[in-house]
């Protein structure tokens, strides 16, 4: 009797997971389950439709329909998965019909992402604030441009909260970011590197507002102003972007058990405590690969190759997954930035002593027209000498180069042998030397 595979969620982590099951058990029943109308749409793009870079929403689409029947994958749109019975391994879900079933499984993967944080400020009851975690968000927001918006405050400088406020920009907007840290992108960059691009951000007419607390929403029936550390902020749009908490509701109701980042915990396998039942995704933690302790990325990279090792397992093959380095690049107007691995405030953080180097370049030679600049910085562990961070703020080559350090990290190089790299050199693409090496060597005078 053919085996039933049910997936819960239809973005990048579960259509990854179900579609390697296919490969390696090709008569299973795979059932895909997702509350939305549209499955297989990358996230990241939403900012990007909303800046005019992509024509509609509908071009975000990854996997069309054609996808799930050629690989004969059961997709449920506009179902919701209400509770999972691992005992009598059954899921009882709600058709869009409002109709309830419960279907037997014989393996569970659990991919139900991550929701929109929301902090406790009076007045967040009212309508009128947006969010950009799904199409229909996004949809949202363009009507909302487009039925007369001039005015955007959004709340957060994470990732998504500065590409939606460059997209804003970019459709004539005026936009002023908050955000209660001392510095934009306090996951991602290090002080230093971050505000190269605030300045960049702020040159292009993005008012940023750092160290300031949103107190309460304002207005009658609808949100129409916010306090802000005593000043009351009007706009036209209200956005959210606090960022996002695992999507946990329906594991912890089953009994499923959540580890210290407050994911859902996994072994090597991606497989919860429980047996036959797997997390993958924005929903699940996983090592990092550097400190060895539990992290939640939550990036589309890490989704997919967690969804690739859940779905080969749950086809009975055998497959690990190696960790998380949550290795990240972004594109901000004219400046790319991109990290790996532990920034030197994560690493201090987690007691780690370390060296850094950081060295300003330029992306052809000085000489040649184009040249744009790019700064580089190497964050490595003093007693092994090992790379263990790297963080790119450019003008371009930004991406190949992170994903460099990303191998040199994951193959355990030191300063040493990254000082001693043999790199190539062409006037319209690079320097003599290459930045990268010069921040090695900048470190190994420091440690001298």
């Amino acid at each position: 009797m053919a085996r039933r595979i049910l997936v819960i969620g239809a973005s990048a982590s579960g259509i990854e997971a179900a579609a390697a099951a296919r490969k390696k058990d090709r008569t299973a029943e795979i059932i895909l389950i997702t509350q939305e109308k549209t499955a297989g749409y990358s996230r990241c793009g939403l900012p990007f439709v909303i800046g005019g870079h992509i024509p509609t929403f509908r071009d975000l689409v990854v996997y069309p329909q054609a996808f799930f029947q050629m690989l004969k994958l059961d997709l449920r749109t506009q179902t919701k998965a209400t509770v999972i019975n691992p005992k009598d391994k059954t899921l009882t879900i709600q058709t869009k019909e409002n109709s309830t079933q419960t279907l037997p499984y014989d393996v569970l993967v659990i991919a139900t992402g991550a929701e929109p944080f929301m902090p406790p400020i009076k007045g967040k009851e009212k309508p009128g604030i947006h969010s950009l975690r799904n199409i229909e968000d996004g949809e949202k927001i363009d009507a909302a441009i487009k039925a007369g918006a001039k005015s955007a405050l959004i709340m957060g400088a994470g990732l998504i909260g500065l590409e939606l406020s460059a997209g804003l920009v970019e459709r004539g907007l005026k936009v002023t970011v908050v955000e209660m840290l001392p510095q934009i992108l306090p996951q991602f960059l290090d002080a230093d590197m971050a505000k190269l691009v605030q300045q960049h951000l702020e040159e292009k007419g993005i008012k940023i507002l750092l160290n300031n607390v949103v107190e309460e929403f304002l207005g009658e029936t609808k949100i129409s102003a916010v306090k802000v550390s005593g000043e009351v902020i009007e706009a036209d749009l209200i956005i959210s972007a606090f960022g996002v908490r695992a999507s946990t509701k329906l594991a912890v109701e089953a009994g499923i058990a959540l580890g210290e980042t407050q994911a859902i915990k996994t072994n090597g396998r991606m497989e919860t405590e429980i047996k036959d039942v797997y997390a993958v995704g924005d929903c699940a933690e996983a090592p990092s690969l550097i400190t060895h302790r539990p992290t939640c990325a939550q990036l589309g990279t890490i989704a997919v190759r967690e969804g690739k090792v859940a779905g080969i397992n749950a086809g009975g093959d055998y497959s690990l997954f190696g960790g998380v380095l949550a290795s990240a690049v972004t594109q901000l107007f004219d400046i790319q930035a991109a990290n790996t691995g532990l920034t030197q405030t994560v690493a201090q953080r987690n007691r780690i002593e370390v060296i850094t180097g950081t060295v300003s370049s330029k992306t052809r030679a000085s000489y040649f027209p184009g040249a744009k600049p790019i700064k580089i910085k190497l964050i490595v562990e003093k007693e092994s000498q090992r790379i263990i961070g790297a963080q790119i703020v450019g003008g371009e080559e930004v991406t190949q180069r992170i994903n460099c350090l990303s191998f040199a990290i994951q193959q355990g190089m030191t300063i040493q042998e990254l000082a001693k790299a043999d790199t190539a050199y062409a006037p319209p693409l690079c320097e003599t030397w290459e930045p990268m090496v010069l921040a090695a060597e900048m470190i190994l005078m420091k440690l001298r």
